[in-house]
């Protein structure tokens, strides 16, 4: 089946409306005990059914998933996916430390290209921003990266909306990547408008809420003190239960399409109009393929405005993020 594209910014950069976040992919320093094979056979999955973005990072497995990746893709058609990686992480003193530098940037491009083995990058998102680099110099650095033709987009992720404007001063900025879900959507009132109006596209982190909207978790749920969920706001009283009262609201409506929780959630948000691609991540290929479903999934306008009510509270509760940004 083809499923229609979605176009990056003021690119031609083209993409699905989902996408696969890859940061299980090699990302040793942020799971336990994950596979090589694993990672590639789920980036594999991603291609084969039809997913035309890959989300990587330097700082997933420094530099691990972006191997892992390129030699996944390998074996197919480079130009028939568009492709997404991202740096801001400098370990040059022995201490993660964030860097925008113009010329650490450049440095970044130009490594993640060997480390994926590929002459060109759809999207180089800056990770995070940092404290003094002005925003709109850091941005030029990859518009000049643009005009010699090894980058096709420059994306921000992590960047408030006066971050964003400040970089996009010359209007260079195609892309925003941020956290945003049904549980967190305070984005919605002022960063995802102004991206909108100035033709940014928009790709939200974190859509099923490390698992909390796949609708598997009920009223009993406990984590030892070591996993990250029982860290992360949502997993905390009352939100917890506000949260699993809102997802029975999903529930009949996956069934009608005989879908699960998780795609039904997938589709609402390739149905938002401020929402451009959303990459969920995956441990095993067998998730990437149920995900890769949902692209199947069309809501009717009463199916969506339902789910869109029966989160609205979560528009007026700003928990923060789900993690601390890093510096």
């Amino acid at each position: 089946m083809t499923h229609k594209q979605v176009t990056i910014g003021k690119t031609d950069v083209q993409a699905t409306p989902l996408g696969l976040g890859t940061n299980a992919v090699g990302g040793y320093n942020l799971f336990p005990n994950l596979k090589d094979e694993d990672g590639l056979n789920l980036v594999k999955a991603g291609l084969n059914n039809g997913i035309k973005l890959l989300d990587t990072a330097y700082v997933y497995g420094l530099g691990h998933s972006e191997e892992l990746v390129g030699q996944a893709m390998h074996d197919f058609d480079r130009h028939s996916f568009a492709l997404a990686t991202k740096g801001a992480q400098d370990f040059s003193s022995g201490e993660q430390v964030i860097n925008n530098d113009p010329k650490f940037l450049t440095a970044q491009v130009e490594a993640s290209l060997k480390r994926l083995n590929t002459d060109y990058l759809d999207i180089y998102y800056i990770h995070f921003p940092d404290k003094q680099t002005p925003k709109a110099e850091a941005v030029g650095a990859l518009q000049r990266l643009r005009e010699q033709g090894k980058i096709r987009a420059i994306g921000l992720s992590n960047f408030s909306l006066d971050q964003v404007k400040e970089a996009n001063a010359d209007g260079y900025v195609d892309v925003v990547e941020d956290e945003f879900s049904l549980l967190h959507r305070d984005h919605e009132a002022d960063l995802m408008p102004y991206l909108k109006d100035h033709q940014i596209s928009f790709v939200p982190y974190f859509p099923l809420a490390s698992g909390l909207l796949t609708g598997k978790y009920d009223q009993d749920v406990s984590f030892p003190a070591d996993d990250i969920r029982s860290q992360i706001s949502d997993f905390q009283e009352p939100r917890y239960s506000q949260a699993l009262k809102a997802i029975d609201a999903i529930r009949p409506i996956a069934d009608a399409h005989q879908a699960t929780v998780a795609q039904t959630v997938l589709a609402w948000y390739m149905q938002d109009p401020l929402v451009s691609v959303v990459i969920p991540g995956a441990k095993r290929a067998a998730q990437v393929e149920a995900n890769a479903q949902a692209l199947d999934v069309t809501l009717s306008d009463a199916e969506y405005q339902t789910i869109d009510t029966a989160f609205s509270g979560f528009k007026t509760i700003t928990s923060g993020k789900s993690l601390a940004d890093p510096d």
